[in-house]
C-alpha cells in the first residue's frame, strides 16, 4: 500500500487479506491526488482485490467487491515503439462505482468506467464506460443483459423477457393474501362437528 494519505476509507468499511490499495506511480510520487481513492461506509473490498488510483477512484457506500476485483483509473501508452511499455505513461481517467453495487469475483473495472447505482456486475466481466443504475452486466467486455425499468420491472436483453418487479408493500400483500386463502382452503376442509 503506498499513497495512503490519498486513501480515504469510510466507516464500517472491511478490506479483505491481500488486497493492494495504490494511490499514484511510487511511495514518494510528488504528484498524488489529495483523494486519489475514495472508498465509502460499509463497504467490503474482498481479499486480494487490487485498485490502484492516479487521478480518482470513488466508490459509493454500500459497495461489495468479490474476491480477486482489479480497479484502475490509468493505463500504459504505446507512443514509442522503442520505450519499454511500462515507462510509457498513458490518460488518466476517473473511475466510478455508485452506491449498493455488488461487483462479483474476477471482475476488471477499466480507466473510465461509471457504474451507476444498485449495479451487478458479473464475475469475471470487463467493465468500461458508463453502466445505468439498476442493471446487470455481464461479459468482455460487459454488457447490460437486465435493467430494471419503472413501469414494468426486469426487463432483460430479449425483447420478450420482462418480469415484473413489486415493491415490498406489494410482496407482504401478496404473501398476507397467499397465507388468508391457504387458511380460507384448510377451514372450508376441516370436518365439521355434529352435535
Amino acid at each position: 500500500m503506498f499513497g495512503t494519505g490519498s486513501i480515504h476509507l469510510g466507516e464500517n468499511t472491511l478490506v479483505g487479506a491481500h488486497c493492494t490499495l495504490l494511490v499514484g506511480y511510487a511511495p514518494d510520487d510528488p504528484d498524488v491526488p489529495a483523494r486519489g481513492l475514495v472508498i465509502g461506509d460499509r463497504c467490503v473490498i474482498g481479499a486480494g482485490s487490487i485498485l490502484t488510483a492516479h487521478s480518482c477512484i470513488e466508490i459509493g457506500d454500500d459497495v461489495w467487491f468479490g474476491r480477486d476485483v482489479f480497479v484502475s483509473d490509468a493505463s500504459h501508452g504505446y507512443q514509442d515503439p522503442e520505450t519499454p511499455i511500462g515507462l510509457q505513461l498513458g490518460a488518466h481517467q476517473p473511475v466510478r462505482v455508485g452506491a449498493g453495487t455488488w461487483v462479483g469475483h474476477g471482475a476488471i473495472i477499466l480507466p473510465g468506467a461509471s457504474i451507476g447505482r444498485n449495479v451487478v456486475v458479473g464475475a469475471g466481466s470487463v467493465v468500461r464506460g458508463e453502466i445505468p443504475d439498476h442493471a446487470v452486466v455481464a461479459g468482455v467486455p460487459a454488457k447490460v443483459v437486465r435493467r430494471l425499468e419503472p413501469g414494468l420491472g426486469w426487463v432483460g436483453s430479449r425483447t420478450d423477457d420482462v418480469r415484473p418487479a413489486w415493491t415490498t408493500a406489494e410482496v407482504a400483500a401478496m404473501m398476507a393474501g397467499s397465507q388468508d386463502s391457504e387458511r380460507s382452503q384448510v377451514q372450508a376442509s376441516a370436518p365439521t362437528q355434529s352435535s
